[in-house]
Parts: C-alpha cells; sequence; structure tokens
C-alpha cells in the first residue's frame, strides 16, 4: 500500500496564483506546503500559450509580484515567454523547487471529516508508476480560469483534413507559411495572432461572430539605460508602478459604465478604427453594437491595418459547420482553407476542476457552483472546510492587473491561517450569500450587466457577475481587510496535530500499491 505525503497546505497550480500564495504562506513562516502543478514546468497560462505575438496586455512592471520586481522587462508590455521565465525565476529566488510537484495533475480532492483533512490523489507522472496521495489540513486551489480551451460544437469540425487547433495549443509544427489559414474569433488572443498570420499565410480567412471595442496598445521597448537605472534606482521602479496602478484604477470607470469616462474611451477606439481601416464598409462591420466596457476591451495598433490590408478577409458571421476543407459561415458563404485556429476563448465560468474537489455531505464544488460561482471574500466556500480558491468567483479584473488581486487574496489566506490556531474552517453560509448579494447589487448598474451583450464574465446559467470584482483594487483591499473571521462557523473541530511525515500516517483505504 502506498503512503500518503503530510502536509499543512496542498496548492494546486503554479501559475501566479499558486507561486504568489505560496510567497505569501512562506513569508508568514509556513512553509509546510506543497505545489501540485499538472504541467511540465511553472506558468499556468504562459507556459500553455505560445502562440504567435503572445503579449500581455497589462503594463509588465503592474504585471508581477510586489515583492519581485523586475528591472529586466523588455518593454512596456511583456512577451509570454518573458512572463514564464520570470514565473520561473521566482520560484528559484523563493526557494519553492523542493516544494514543487510537476507533471502531477491531481485526479480529486476530498473532505475527510472523520480526520479533519483532505486528501489529494495525483495522476501518475509517467506510465506505470503510482500517483501520489496528499494528506493536507488546508487546500489551495490555484487553478487559474484561462486552462481549458473552449471548443465550439461545429459540425464537420472533427473531420477538417489539416491541421487544427486552439490558440492555447499551438502546434508549432503546423507549416502555415504559404497557407490558407482560418481564424474563429475575434478577441484577445486572435487579435495578437492575426497581425502575425497575416504577415506570412497565403491568405486569412477571420471569423467574427461579434467585434470588439480595440483602443491603441501604445507602449516602448526599454532601452539598456532604461533597465540600467531600473537596476539602480529601485525607487524610480516603485514609482512607476505606482504610476501604473493609478492609471489601472482611472480605468475602472471607463469599463463598468461611468457615463462621461465610457463616453471618452470609446470616442477613443472609435477614432482608432477610422484612423486604420479606410473602408467604410468594413469599419462598420468591425464597430460593435454594444456598449463600450461590456465585453473585454482590447489593445492593438496592428489588428485594424492587418484586417484592413487585403492579406485577411473578415467575414462578419459565426462558423456554423466544416465540410471538409471548406468552412461555412452562418450567412451561408463558404471559404476554402488549408488550416484552422480556433481562438474561441476558455471554460471560464464553468471551471473544471470544481469536478474533481468534494467537500462534506459528499458534494462536490461543481455541484455547489451549478447556479454560477460564489464564495465569501471571492476566497472562501461554504460547504468545503480549510479551503481557499483563488482567481475564482469575483476575483478577476477587466481595468487592471489580475496579479494585484491574487496579492489581495494570497494575504487574505496568510492572514486567516495565522488565525486558525489548528481550528477547522468552515464558513458560515449565509456570510457566503450576503457576499453574493453585495457583488451583485455593484454589479447590477456595470456595463458587463446592462451593455447589451453576451460576455463570459456573467455566468448563463444565472445571470450573474461571477468572473469581474465589480470595482476597484481598492476596494477589493478595503472589502478583505473588514473580513475578521465572522465568516466562519464556530466549531471545536480541530486538525490532528501530528502531521510529521508519512511514516507516521496509515495507508489510505484505496491506495494502490
Amino acid at each position: 500500500m502506498t503512503s500518503a505525503t503530510r502536509v499543512e497546505v496542498a496548492i494546486v497550480g503554479a501559475g501566479f496564483a499558486g507561486i504568489g500564495v505560496a510567497i505569501a504562506l512562506q513569508r508568514a513562516g509556513r512553509d509546510d506546503i506543497v505545489l501540485l502543478e499538472r504541467g511540465a514546468s511553472v506558468g499556468g497560462t504562459w507556459r500553455d500559450n505560445t502562440y504567435p505575438g503572445i503579449a500581455c496586455d497589462v503594463p509588465a512592471h503592474l504585471y508581477g509580484f510586489a515583492t519581485h520586481p523586475n528591472p529586466a522587462w523588455s518593454g512596456t508590455f511583456a512577451t509570454g515567454a518573458e512572463i514564464h521565465a520570470y514565473l520561473e525565476r521566482v520560484v528559484d529566488d523563493e526557494g519553492l523547487r523542493d516544494r514543487l510537484r510537476l507533471n502531477a495533475p491531481v485526479q480529486s480532492a476530498e473532505w475527510d471529516a472523520a480526520r479533519s483533512v483532505w486528501v489529494i490523489r495525483t495522476a501518475p507522472a509517467h506510465a506505470g508508476e503510482a500517483g501520489e496521495v496528499i494528506v493536507a489540513d488546508v487546500l489551495v486551489l490555484a487553478c487559474g480560469r484561462l486552462t481549458e480551451p473552449a471548443i465550439p460544437r461545429i459540425s464537420g469540425l472533427e473531420h477538417f483534413p489539416g491541421p487544427l487547433f486552439h490558440s492555447a495549443r499551438w502546434d508549432h509544427t503546423a507549416q502555415l507559411a504559404g497557407a490558407r489559414v482560418g481564424v474563429v474569433g475575434t478577441g484577445a488572443s486572435a487579435v495578437q495572432i492575426v497581425p502575425e498570420l497575416a504577415r506570412t499565410a497565403a491568405h486569412v480567412t477571420l471569423f467574427q461572430r461579434t467585434p470588439a471595442w480595440i483602443v491603441p496598445r501604445g507602449g516602448e521597448a526599454y532601452s539598456e539605460g532604461d533597465r540600467a537605472r531600473f537596476f539602480t534606482d529601485p525607487a524610480s521602479l516603485e514609482a512607476l508602478r505606482a504610476d501604473l496602478y493609478a492609471e489601472g484604477e482611472e480605468r475602472f470607470a471607463s469599463r463598468s459604465g461611468d457615463s462621461v469616462a465610457a463616453a471618452a474611451a470609446e470616442a477613443v477606439a472609435r477614432a482608432h478604427l477610422e484612423r486604420q481601416v479606410p473602408d467604410p464598409a468594413l469599419r462598420v462591420a468591425l464597430t460593435p453594437d454594444y456598449a463600450f466596457g461590456c465585453k473585454r476591451v482590447l489593445l492593438s495598433d496592428d489588428f485594424y491595418p492587418a484586417v484592413a490590408s487585403g492579406a485577411v478577409s473578415l467575414v462578419s458571421s459565426a462558423l456554423s459547420a466544416v465540410d471538409g476543407s471548406t468552412l461555412v459561415a452562418s450567412d451561408g458563404s463558404r471559404h476554402e482553407v488549408d488550416a484552422l485556429v480556433l481562438a474561441t476563448g476558455f471554460a471560464s465560468a464553468r471551471q473544471p476542476y470544481a469536478e474533481l474537489v468534494v467537500g462534506e455531505q459528499g458534494r462536490s464544488l461543481a455541484e455547489h457552483w451549478s447556479g454560477g460561482m460564489t464564495a465569501f471574500a471571492s476566497t472562501v466556500v461554504s460547504g468545503f472546510p480549510n479551503m481557499f480558491v483563488l482567481n475564482g468567483p469575483n476575483a478577476s479584473l477587466g481595468h487592471s492587473s489580475s496579479v494585484l488581486m491574487i496579492e489581495e487574496q494570497a494575504g487574505y489566506v496568510a492572514r486567516v491561517l495565522d488565525g486558525r490556531s489548528g481550528r477547522v474552517l468552515r464558513v458560515d453560509p449565509a456570510a457566503e450569500r450576503a457576499y453574493t448579494g453585495e457583488i451583485a447589487r455593484a454589479a447590477a448598474s456595470t456595463r458587463w450587466m446592462t451593455g447589451g451583450c453576451r460576455n463570459w464574465y456573467v455566468d448563463d446559467r444565472s445571470g450573474r457577475l461571477t468572473l469581474l470584482w465589480p470595482g476597484t483594487v481598492d476596494a477589493f483591499r478595503a472589502r478583505l481587510a473588514r473580513a475578521d473571521g465572522s465568516e466562519f462557523l464556530p466549531t471545536t473541530d480541530r486538525t490532528p496535530a501530528d502531521r510529521h511525515g508519512p511514516d507516521r500516517e496509515p495507508a489510505l483505504e484505496g491506495s494502490s500499491a
């Protein structure tokens, strides 16, 4: 029988969220932790997404941990490879390597009520090996929201004869230079991919179900002198981050629906479109019919020129069927292509990991979230003792860096655990309901709810805003600061004190030999 590894905290996921909470716990004196990562390296979405042109649309000096400033960013916006390398360095700098389990996808995580612990089972890293069993006092889900590609249900798609892949699973062996390439979607990934493909493909056919509001990206490359100054003068780097933070907080007004701010931002987007697309008919096709901010606002200086160049054909219609190598749009038009890229987003509102997590009374997290994700403080969930979720319910932003939210959540986790004193933390369902009500009231008048679009921030089962925090980062920080422990039910349950090694832990029922 296989014995179990015993730890205080098991963290699932080693992207920004998992690394961020590990940093916070270690700095709070809690180093009895393990990081479980399904991939072959850390980095999450910045490991998985390697498509041409991938970069972050949040300024680099705001898209990193406050405890780990990076003077070496190449420019205002970092590339995906740079961000991945940054996370690898942070893991080394924090000494997290020996707590990291790579190629260890979680198969199940179940609350053991008799022992008041979480039992987590991982899949084997290699064929013929046994998976690992982790017994943890505390479970932290840091699995991300942009992990599982959303593949549209399109008749005949599975029979497409050429290269076919999602943007998050880019096939670098596919010969796209000189090929006719179809791209489905005009979201954040597509606006980066299409200009790159247009430079080398014979032709690009772009299927647009809904146009996006796009504003100038701008930015610049940092010179060697800039980077040297950031290295030698940390105060200048802190000042830059503070300026970027303030700019981000100011953007909340235009994204959430302040009429004056939104009108000004929309005017910028319309001028950008008019300046870059001379054809009036094409401009009409690229102009959204919903309120600015209702969907994610995109940043690009080269998407419109690519679409207007003649190298790209815009199909203002969804892809409805695939007939061999012919793509059939819902408007009936037919288009011959050699390869097909699906830039169709992710399963964000319905987190796939929720099926694997089982709390009290044998209820899964997916069942608890069957009407849309909920949590108190966007972090703790009733019915799931000693469990925290980062980057989950209402913990994303539409106006600034998600890393800022992760840092606030990680601080909350560390603070709550400091006050736990071995007792079992059970969230009061009334506290979770009240917090959910707060979110609903704050979101009710925002463009995400009233802007006349369908977006991935709103759960279609309940019609609630479940992805975004409907406020500023300052407001989120203040809300978490008001959490005084009353969100947890009084309890006399305690986690067993002896956590010293697998040799003292009996083999678990059902473990493989």
